[in-house]
Order: structure tokens, then sequence, then C-alpha cells
């Protein structure tokens, strides 16, 4: 199969028919381009201008040419004839040129998009004329021979969203497999309780105490803690399952690091200085240290000295979209978080396995 290098202008001609040119728009339905659907009824049709509107029939391509650059593009293989607004462009290939759907997929490909983009005019809106289209170049076989590269690719898309709709299936089983082992390990079921207790061990509620205890030493010189709450305690009705005799229920409160002297203002950002994150770079199980912000060090040192993150411990989302997203801190140098938004837990206390 021999390729040769065309320019558009070879393969396509401008479609630019006006309904009053036409006979008329009475009986023609108003028409747009969606990016999903591609040809729809139109919603915001002026129909009193119906005779300034453009002719769109089958065998057409039409798109918005400030909206081509993200695959705003159509084209019509049903026999019908439409309206579409003015400003549209409109096109069809020229007979024997280039198939119409391998025209078609090849301007909602990534290389198609890359010289749309290209091509298009203007910085902050970009826009593609008719002639910036035209200076799109493709490489082609013979027009004989087309259809069997079409049909290759179709074979190719077929087997690859077989593949990829298997590879959803699967990692959708592995994400259950995952919630199963969780769900087992929650419940005591991944290990033998007969032999999990030995001499000098302790069971949940000593470690609970031990960590009640730990908690008041915990907190860096000169701060203090306010006075807490006393959590009420875990009733029959809001146990879930049963657990192993030595291990204990306790509020996740009751093994929280917390915060004690108020929340703080969102310090001015800086383009170097000590790293800080809110809750947007809070991720599912990492957090985005890529897009994180910088602050001065001294806004660093007052709000590293209130929290001290460690590796190792959990910071989880408590307000907004993200509320109750965790990640587990696994850098080792100094950074600061907007407490306002996240709340810092200790993973070594939360996951001995004496504690549920």
């Amino acid at each position: 199969m021999n390729f040769k290098k065309y320019k558009l202008k070879d393969l396509i001609d401008n479609f630019s028919v006006r309904a009053r040119d036409y006979g008329g728009s009475d009986g023609l339905e108003f028409l747009g381009v969606s990016n999903d659907n591609g040809i729809v009824k139109s919603k915001s049709a002026a129909e009193h201008k119906g005779e300034e509107y453009k002719i769109i029939e089958k065998g057409c391509f039409a798109y918005n040419p400030y909206r081509i650059n993200v695959g705003s593009i159509a084209y019509l293989n049903e026999d019908i004839k439409g309206l579409i607004s003015p400003a549209y462009v409109i096109f069809k290939t020229k007979e024997n040129s280039i198939k119409d759907n391998l025209l078609f997929k090849f301007l909602k490909s990534a290389e198609g998009l890359r010289q749309i983009k290209f091509h298009g005019r203007g910085t902050v809106r970009q826009a593609l004329r008719f002639e910036d289209l035209c200076k799109i170049e493709i490489s082609l076989p013979s027009y004989e021979e087309q259809e069997i590269l079409i049909s290759n690719i179709e074979k190719t898309e077929f087997e690859s969203n077989l593949i990829s709709s298997e590879l959803t299936h699967q990692l959708d089983l592995i994400k259950q497999l995952r919630q199963a082992f969780l769900r087992e390990a929650m419940q005591g079921k991944l290990v033998d309780g007969s032999k999990l207790m030995v001499d000098g061990s302790e069971t949940g509620h000593e470690l609970l105490a031990k960590i009640k205890a730990e908690k008041q030493k915990s907190l860096p010189a000169g701060v203090k803690r306010r006075q807490e709450k006393e959590l009420p305690p875990i009733s029959e009705d809001e146990i879930p399952f049963e657990i192993p005799g030595h291990w204990a229920w306790c509020r996740l409160g009751e093994i929280c690091t917390k915060v004690t002297d108020g929340f703080h203002n969102t310090p001015p950002k800086v383009l170097k200085g000590f790293p800080y994150i809110a809750a947007t770079q809070v991720k599912s199980d990492k957090i985005d240290w890529d897009n994180c912000n910088y602050v001065e060090e001294k806004f660093h040192r007052e709000l590293y000295n209130k929290t001290t993150p460690k590796k190792g411990e959990i910071l989880v989302v408590n307000i907004g979209a993200g509320c109750g997203t965790p990640a587990i801190i696994d850098v080792d140098f100094e950074f600061s978080f907007k407490n306002t938004a996240i709340l810092k837990f200790n993973q070594e206390l939360i996951f001995n396995p004496l504690c549920i």
C-alpha cells in the first residue's frame, strides 16, 4: 500500500449554500453539532432568520470554527436535508479523492486535532476557517485501497475496545477482591485468633488506654491541648460484625491527632519555599506533590510546629467535595497543610492489628 501526502484543499470542496438560494427554509429542520452525538436538533436556532441559514445534506461535514479544536465536528450520513447556523463551516469531499469515513476518523484523531490547533487562528479563542482547514496534511493510499485501510482501522478499533472492556472488567474484579480482603481483615478472619495472643502482648483495650496516655504527651513543646469532649461509648446497635475477643472497637476520635489551638488562614503563596498542601492535593491513596503550593519559612514554621506531619501518618480531607479522601504521607521532608480542610492521623496506631 503506497501512501502519498495531500493537503485537504486537494480533497474537499466548500459547501456554502444558503436556504434563500436553495428555495427557502420551509419544512427544513434546524440542526447543530454535538461533540458526542454528531448532528443533532438545534435548541438555540434563530428560526426567524431561517433564510440566512446554510443547507446541510447527506455527505456534508459541519463544524463550528471556534469549537473544532475540541473535536466538535460531525458528518451527516443520513439521507436528509436541514438548516445549520451560518457561522458553521460546511464542506464535502471531492469525488474519488478520499473516503468520507476515513477523513472523519482522521479529523477526530490525535494527529488531526494537532494539525487543527496548529493551523487555527487567534490566541485566546482559536478559530479554524475553511481556508485554514485546507492547509492540513494527510497521507493516503489510492482511493481503491482506502477501503482496505478503513477495514483494518475498524478491525483494530474493535479489538482495542474488546481489550479495554476486558481490562476494565478485570480491574473491577481486583477492586472487589481488595475490598473483600479488607472486609475480612477488619473482621479478624485473616488471622488465627487462638494463636495471635502471646504472653505479654496487649489486648485492644490495653492498647487504647496506652494510646490515650501517649496522646497527652505527643504535642510539640509549648502547644497546649484543648479539652476534648468525651466520646460516647459504642452501643451494640453500632457494631456491624463480631471481632476476636481480645480486639476492641473504638471511635476514630480516640486515636486522632488533632490540631489544638485553632485553624489558620491560608498563608500567601510563593514560587519557592516550603511545601504547603490543601485538600485538592490529597488524592485517593496519594498526595499530589507535583501541584502543591509553597509558603515562606516564617509561615511554614508556625504551621509545622502545630501539626508536625511525619512519614507514615495519614491525612484525611474533612471538608468539601473530597471529604473523606485519605492519603499516607510518603515523604521525609518538612511540609505544612491547610488544617481547616485536612485532619492528621497516626498510621501506626490505627493499623495496629489489635486496634480496629
